[in-house]
């Protein structure tokens, strides 16, 4: 049966996402072909939009891309491909361009260049920013280039089910498009492409505590695994060592930059504790920093630290960051004169879906970009500010090598079929399951870990997905079903990766093993060695 032309969508590239690297590889791509933007709430609800920090590149002349590739590897903590690195780097400055070309606003210094601030790992200033929001202005500038250009569509309120393969035709592994779920009307559609490029994010909803939005649920890695692909490194989660603490504040992230600019971290007594931890103290790594206040929080029981910007000139704090400054006040904080309340929490992927230097998965015409993608940019552990970089660096290349994909594609494509199932009534269920998976995962396989939370949280997974699979293939999907099987698979990649890094490497620390191995390996997992799907 041939899907019906109501159900059908047929494209040249097809972008599940809608943060910088999808929108930036559909500007490139729509100069040689057209693009369907698949996003599964408004086109601006993406992690790019919650950025605050800004973009790393070699702006200043007392920086080098020979100092920035250090200050890379130095905390990719000896797994970042040299080469990666070194070429990501290299496309920096001309990324800056890009956005300022596309009307980007991008703070400057009163003698007329870009303002540079510093952050966490970064030995020079060399983050060019938006005040505090600089993923908002980024996002704003992206989508207004997006809607303008006709050989774009976006389909906003759609969330992917799974991708197409060519396997489940008798072919070769190879990708040629996606099912793609209409929340507003229930229809699935079988949209068909000559290359499938996901840009979906991170997976921060799989914690209980993160900075990321909502739809963070790592849907384009789940979807990879499910037909084949590589994905690798996932053990690797990088806690952001200063979300707000603060009952009425769901993931509000205080930006790196605040410690950049002078920030001190200091217990409830007031006595600072970095520089028994890093050289650097508060601009140590990130995994450095997050680790250490889970320690002097486990010491003390108190339930948060506090960055104290006190200290600093408050016209000069109010003018730099705005935003955090206005919704803390909002909260009863002024942090021109209160010290603020932080806790660590879950906030970027730096494993995913295993590509080349393109983009390129190891399955044919299937291509991933930005947080989703695991490029070797980031190693153990991801430099701050070097994601935006990323994303726009590793999009251009993608939008390139898509012209070379030759259209493959079965001559009947087979529409999606509910078959037997039914409307559930019972949505607690999906609900009790989400909140299980995100305890369990923040108490066994968080900031430290051990063999036995592993296992502990292994065998957890593993009766929950045998519950996920029942109630998907029993009744008829939702937005929440398909998230919440995609975050239980991604779940289950993380714990089987953390249980093979028999070493405690960057983001991965584990009390068993305190100490890195000499033997330098990524996780690599598939589905021939992997968990089932």
């Amino acid at each position: 049966m041939a899907a019906s032309a109501s159900d059908l969508v047929e494209t040249d590239y097809l972008v599940l996402g809608s943060g910088i690297a999808g929108l930036s590889f559909a500007i490139d791509a729509a100069t040689h072909g057209k693009v369907t933007i698949v996003t599964k709430k408004a086109i601006s609800d993406t992690n790019t939009n919650w950025a605050q920090g800004g973009v790393a590149a070699v702006l200043a002349s007392d920086d080098s891309f020979e100092q920035h590739v250090a200050d890379t590897l130095t905390v990719g903590d000896g797994l970042c491909d040299r080469a990666v690195v070194e070429g990501v780097v290299a496309e920096g400055p001309a990324a800056v361009e890009k956005l300022l070309a596309l009307g980007t606003h991008l703070d400057r210094a009163p003698d007329g260049h870009l303002d540079l601030t510093r952050e966490g790992g970064h030995s020079r200033r060399r983050v060019v920013h938006h005040e505090d929001i600089s993923g908002r202005e980024i996002q704003r500038a992206l989508v207004a280039a997006v809607r303008a250009n006709p050989n774009i569509t976006i389909l906003e309120d759609h969330i992917a089910v799974d991708l197409l393969s060519m396997a489940k035709y008798g072919g070769d592994a190879a990708c040629f498009g996606a099912y793609v779920l209409d929340r507003a009307s229930g229809l699935v559609k079988t949209v068909v492409s000559r290359a499938t490029v996901l840009a979906t994010g991170g997976a921060g909803k799989v914690y209980v505590y993160t900075s990321n939005p909502d739809v963070a649920t790592g849907d384009g890695i789940a979807m990879a695994y499910r037909i084949g692909a590589v994905v690798s490194n996932l053990e690797f989660v990088q806690f952001h060592p200063t979300v707000l603490y603060h009952p009425h504040a769901k993931s509000f992230l205080i930006s790196e930059a605040l410690r950049g600019e002078g920030g001190k971290l200091r217990l409830a007594t007031g006595e600072r504790f970095m520089d028994g931890y890093h050289e650097r103290a508060e601009l140590g790594p990130r995994d450095v920093v997050a680790r250490a206040i889970d320690n002097e929080l486990k010491k003390s029981g108190a339930d948060s630290v506090f960055l104290d910007m006190t200290h600093l000139p408050p016209d000069f704090v109010k003018h730099r960051f705005p935003n955090i400054g206005e919704r803390c006040l909002e909260l009863g904080i002024d942090i021109t004169r209160q010290p603020i309340p932080v806790v660590p929490a879950a906030h970027y992927m730096c494993g995913g879906v295993k590509t080349d230097e393109h983009g390129q998965t190891t399955i044919k015409n299937l291509y991933a970009i930005g947080e989703c993608s695991m490029t070797g940019l980031h190693g153990a552990c991801r430099l701050a500010s070097n994601s935006l970089l990323e994303g726009m660096v590793y999009a251009r290349r993608a939008a390139a090598h898509v012209r070379t994909a030759a259209a493959l594609r079965p001559t009947t494509v087979i529409p999606w079929q509910s078959g037997e199932a039914t409307d559930s009534n019972d949505a607690i269920v999906v609900a009790l399951n989400w909140d299980e998976i995100r305890r369990f995962m923040w108490s066994y396989v968080g900031i430290v870990r051990s063999d036995k939370r592993i296992d502990r949280a292994r065998r957890r997974i593993e009766l929950l997905r045998e519950e996920i699979r029942e109630y998907y293939w029993n009744f008829k999907i939702t937005s929440d079903v398909i998230e919440l099987r995609n975050l239980a698979l991604v779940a289950h990649l993380i714990i089987e990766s953390a249980r093979r890094r028999k070493e405690s490497r960057g983001l991965h620390y584990t009390v068993d093993y305190p100490h890195k191995s000499d033997s330098v390996h990524d996780t690599d997992i598939h589905l021939t060695n992997g968990p089932a799907a």
